[in-house]
């Protein structure tokens, strides 16, 4: 039997773990240098917890959303 939610520890605490792991993925999808990436906004949802980070780079905008369980990167949104 595996744990809940509730009971695995989050690999994505706090908004200072999951910035990283957002400018990362943006890195690696659009090939910017982390330099030129600005963090413009970021939001926890504790019903799913999930992470979402709006970041700007350039003239583009994106949302990335992430899994803090499971630390990973679930979606990049362009906006």
């Amino acid at each position: 039997m595996s744990p809940g939610i509730g009971l695995m520890k989050r690999r994505l605490p706090t908004e200072k773990e999951a910035v990283p792991v957002a400018v990362s993925g943006i890195v690696q999808k659009y090939g910017v240098k982390p330099e030129e990436i600005k963090t413009l906004e970021i939001k926890f949802d504790s019903d799913s917890g999930d992470w979402y980070v709006a970041l700007g780079f350039g003239e583009k905008r994106a949302i990335v959303k992430m899994d803090s369980v499971q630390g990973t990167i679930l979606e990049i949104n362009e906006i």
